[in-house]
């Protein structure tokens, strides 16, 4: 069993910027903007939104946030992780 001092921090980001890619993937699939999962998530500009889907500035999505955008999108939560590798 790995403990938590063995989990680096490179895997920590490899893992948000594979998530980012994946609703970036999926959002433009379904043909929608940031802005419009933005403004369906309950924020009021797509700021947020668009750090965290680029990865950008050390924002990142939540649990909360992937449940919501899984609605938004009509999609399962685990596509956001497809291709991940944890261990």
């Amino acid at each position: 069993m790995k403990i938590f001092s063995e989990v680096s921090d490179e895997l920590v980001e490899e893992c948000y910027s594979q998530i980012s890619i994946n609703v970036k993937r999926i959002r433009k699939e379904q043909k929608k903007t940031q802005e419009e999962v933005a403004l369906a998530m309950g924020f009021t500009t797509a700021t947020f939104y668009t750090n965290a889907e680029s990865n950008k500035r050390g924002k990142h999505f939540n649990l909360e946030h992937l449940i919501k955008i899984s609605i938004i999108l009509n999609v399962s939560m685990c596509r956001f992780f497809e291709k991940t590798v944890f261990m």
